[in-house]
């Protein structure tokens, strides 16, 4: 299956260091040199269409703008790109958030993907005014989602959970097309729910053979449940035309990280409850030593960033070969972030991009001219054997 690539909105702002924010950590940590404008924010949501990005993923939580309104907004100021919207179920009924979904379809063009988010963090839930523990959380996102499909089908749907009660409720119009959902989880609670009710399961960029263990796990669910899903995964990227360029720019964003900054960081992130947080300060220990945990994957990022806190760093080809490893695991849609936004989409975009035309593995969503030279043979690269830096 030919390989899709999403870029990032960094609606809390964008600057050439690492921003830090997300998962476990307080309102108003993130922020950068660049403001979360529409300006601006519209920039690099133009810059991934031309590049070539099906789409862009919008984060959520209280240390972002909410990712509904922005990309309502930025889809005025694109043509194509698909917006990948990150929402938290119970923050809304699921009546609502389906007809929301439908209306964005229609003004958009079909261009909404739906990334559903359970909530790993009590204490940031509670500010929003949910008070249930993370199992009963993704009980409810169960609940939430059944009710979402069913109505999404054009169903009158009466339901009386634990968590989730509507009556006779039913849709005016429904979505064309409908979105997909999207939805990351490494937690026992989490399969079952991802088997259930997705179309693309994601995971955070953690090495290959640890990448591999997580897609067993969800494909022996989903043959239990006679489903199958496709494997998507988030990264951030440095490409740079040689390999030295790349580690240079890495050192750079780790230099300018004061060492205050990462304890407090991570102080913030040991209280999360999140599985797939837990392995991602696993993966880097708080630690400045022993970043790249992978050829090519570094541990950077996480430092100061929670969540997805791994990036692919490297040459152009060496980026490339470390995708074609992941996609003969099985992973074929790839979100993709860099510091700053716009910049490293370009780096990317036409950098690594044109060598994953040339091998068969990618094409631009509008089917631009192939290149006149021929297309480089390729095979799936064995796995990368170097030892880490």
């Amino acid at each position: 299956m030919a390989l899709t690539f999403h870029w990032f909105l960094p609606t809390y702002g964008d600057s050439r260091d690492i921003v830090g924010g997300g998962h476990g950590l307080a309102a108003g940590t993130a922020g950068g040199a660049r403001p979360a404008t529409v300006a601006y924010l519209g920039q690099i949501a133009r810059t991934a269409e031309q590049l070539g990005f099906e789409g862009a993923l919008t984060p959520t939580g209280a240390w972002c703008e909410d990712a509904w309104l922005a990309t309502a907004m930025l889809s005025e100021v694109t043509e194509r790109l698909k917006f990948l919207v990150a929402f938290r179920p119970g923050m809304l009924s699921p009546t609502l958030a389906a007809q929301m979904a439908s209306t964005f379809q229609r003004l958009s063009n079909g261009r909404l993907l739906l990334n559903v988010v359970t909530g790993g963090e009590s204490h940031e839930q509670r500010a929003y005014g949910d008070f249930l523990d993370k199992d009963a959380r993704y009980a409810r996102t169960d609940e939430f989602l059944h009710v979402v499909r069913a109505l999404w089908r054009g169903e009158t749907v009466t339901h009386d959970g634990p968590h989730v009660r509507v009556e006779q409720a039913k849709l005016g119009r429904l979505p064309d097309p409908v979105p997909p959902i999207y939805f990351g989880g490494s937690s026992k609670a989490a399969g079952p729910v991802a088997v259930a009710h997705s179309d693309v399961y994601l995971t955070w960029g953690e090495p290959p053979a640890q990448v591999a263990e997580k897609l067993a796990w969800i494909r022996g669910l989903a043959a239990e449940a006679g489903r199958e899903l496709r494997f998507g995964i988030r990264l951030h990227v440095i490409a740079r035309d040689t390999s030295e360029q790349a580690w240079a720019q890495a050192q750079r964003l780790l230099d300018g990280i004061p060492e205050a900054d990462i304890k407090a960081v991570q102080a913030g992130l040991a209280r999360s409850e999140s599985e797939g947080q837990r392995r991602m300060i696993a993966l880097h220990g708080g630690s400045r030593d022993g970043l790249e945990i992978a050829p090519n994957l570094w541990a950077g990022v996480g430092l100061v960033r929670g969540g997805a806190g791994t990036a692919l760093v490297g040459s152009h080809t060496e980026i490339a070969d470390r995708i074609a490893e992941y996609h003969a695991l099985g992973i074929t849609e790839f979100i993709l972030s860099g510091h700053p936004h716009v910049e490293e989409a370009y780096w990317f975009g036409e950098g690594v991009l044109p060598i994953l035309r040339q091998r068969g593995l990618w094409r631009h969503p509008v089917g631009e001219p192939e290149p006149v030279a021929a297309a480089v043979p390729f095979a799936a690269p064995e796995p990368a054997t170097s030892s880490p830096r």
